[in-house]
């Protein structure tokens, strides 16, 4: 239902992109399911879920996992539909920052842009860190490995070597294995709750499930604990960006971008609800499952459900969802990466800004991707709860980013014009309750995680934002004000609004 001012639909993608002021230098060889499956792989609640599972465990317990899933999913759809119709109006590789600086002027775009990598390259940090943390689990069921953080983050090197490889190859490659990862991710889900609900002899009631509460943070406020413990699903329900940033290698990007976001977070959030429920009822000894030896509690509860040879089974199953998952997150960060030095705004844009004449991939940013995830993941050498801290850094970066398009849009008001996907005049409401719960769900993951606070429980993800804040602001003085300049045409009332951002 388009309004009667929203934007006429180009007559082709290309045609679209430079109206936009882009000339095409990606190959566009993926269609409306490949953006889809793109979002909905980085969402990916065989990663998500599971990694987050003993955080979830400790910081409110079943009750706050599965309510929790189910609110956060609800509120996570408003926001993806806001971002969806900006998205059908600016399908650039660009994405967030590029709708920013449309709607805001450079300095709305520049900030939007450094936030965005943050939670980017954080994403990819989280999920390849807790694909290496069920390897370890499955290497200790099979050999009796014990999982150290030395290992671990070697494990966790092989892991973003394979994805940089994968990418390496080309746009068609990475779309081929979104696809099949939509597939396996579902399937996944079926066979693990089918398992879990036919083999075990004895279940959790669902009254368990949806009272049960557990405190095991050191605070003793049952408010602030089951706070914190909705960041399971808030860091699972991140990523589905990923549509846009795929935007200029899709065909009918305009549609197929928004369309790919809103599928990707409603198909996970009804999948994701029957996983952690299987998962949940299918607990036995909760304390032996929250301190199993292989240092994964899902590992622990299909390990007690259904023996060794299932539970390997299974396991693997998962770590190759969460190897799906990676791969997807690193496609959508070099894209990131590619179009943000495309336009001035990363040190050194001329390298970060190639593309590869042969793939037609982006390989230098690829690269950075995943070393930038390394070195993201280093704490975890020295801080038991490092892993909490990168997924709130992946939210911390990422969510704000995903609000501050719609309110710009919201801020605008009628002189936005819309795309071929937009929300009519339902677009205010649901962009307004957008915005407010990402200013929530923003404060909630800046807070103390553990208690007593020390060095190896600080979450230092509100450090890592204010440490890409201040490079934000010092490049910007530097050379950000001078460099950074998406083919954006601006209005003086434009240009005069961006000074609001400091």
């Amino acid at each position: 239902m388009s309004p009667a001012h929203a934007a006429p639909p180009p007559t082709s993608d290309e045609e679209h992109l430079r109206q936009l002021g882009y000339e095409p230098r990606l190959n566009r060889r993926m269609g409306e399911f490949g953006n889809f499956a793109s979002s909905f792989s980085v969402i990916s609640i065989l990663s998500g879920c599971m990694t987050m599972f003993a955080f979830g465990m400790n910081a409110g317990g079943p009750a706050v996992m599965f309510w929790g899933w189910i609110g956060v999913g609800a509120m996570v759809l408003f926001v993806g539909a806001a971002l969806a119709e900006v998205t059908s109006a600016y399908p650039t590789s660009g994405a967030l920052f590029y709708m920013a600086h449309a709607l805001g002027g450079p300095r709305w775009g520049f900030l939007v842009g450094w936030l965005n990598l943050l939670g980017l390259i954080g994403g990819i940090c989280g999920i390849d860190y807790g694909a290496a943390s069920f390897v370890g689990a499955l290497l200790n069921m099979q050999f009796g490995y014990e999982p150290t953080a030395l290992g671990l983050l070697g494990i966790f090197t092989v892991v973003l070597l394979l994805h940089a490889g994968l990418n390496l190859r080309g746009v068609r490659l990475v779309s081929v294995l979104n696809s099949v990862s939509v597939w396996w991710h579902i399937g996944g889900v079926a066979l693990i709750v089918g398992a879990l609900a036919v083999v075990p002899d004895q279940h959790r009631s669902t009254g368990w499930l949806m009272t049960h509460f557990v405190n095991n943070t050191g605070w003793s406020n049952p408010v602030y604990v089951s706070a914190l413990g909705l960041l399971l699903a808030q860091y699972t329900f991140s990523g589905y960006d990923a549509s846009a940033h795929m935007s200029e290698e899709t065909t009918r990007a305009s549609v197929a971008a928004p369309r790919g976001i809103v599928r990707s977070i409603w198909v996970s959030w009804i999948a994701g609800a029957v996983l952690l429920a299987g998962l949940l009822l299918a607990i036995g000894d909760y304390d032996a499952v929250l301190n199993s030896p292989t240092g994964v509690p899902p590992a622990q509860i299909l390990l007690d459900a259904l023996g060794p040879t299932g539970a390997k089974a299974l396991l693997l199953v998962v770590i190759v969802a969460q190897l799906f998952c990676g791969n997807a997150e690193t496609a959508a960060s070099s894209r990131m990466v590619f179009a943000f030095a495309r336009d001035g705004g990363l040190p050194g844009s001329g390298l970060w800004s190639r593309v590869s004449e042969r793939t037609g991939t982006p390989v230098a940013e690829v690269w950075l991707s995943v070393v930038a995830a390394f070195v993201l993941a280093l704490p975890s050498l020295w801080s038991p709860v490092a892993y909490g801290a990168v997924t709130a850094i992946n939210v911390v970066g990422m969510t704000p980013a995903y609000a501050v398009p719609v309110y710009l849009r919201l801020r605008k008001g009628s002189p936005f014009r819309p795309g071929p996907w937009n929300l009519g005049r339902r677009g205010r409401l649901v962009g307004w309750v957008a915005v407010g719960w990402v200013a929530l769900v923003t404060v909630l993951v800046c807070l103390p995680q553990s208690y007593p606070v020390n060095v190896s429980t600080f979450n230092y993800a509100p450090v890592a934002l204010l440490v890409a804040l201040a490079l934000a602001a010092l490049w910007w003085r530097l050379r950000g004000r001078y460099d950074y300049a998406p083919p954006v045409q601006q209005s003086a009332e434009l240009v005069e609004l961006s000074e609001e951002v400091v």
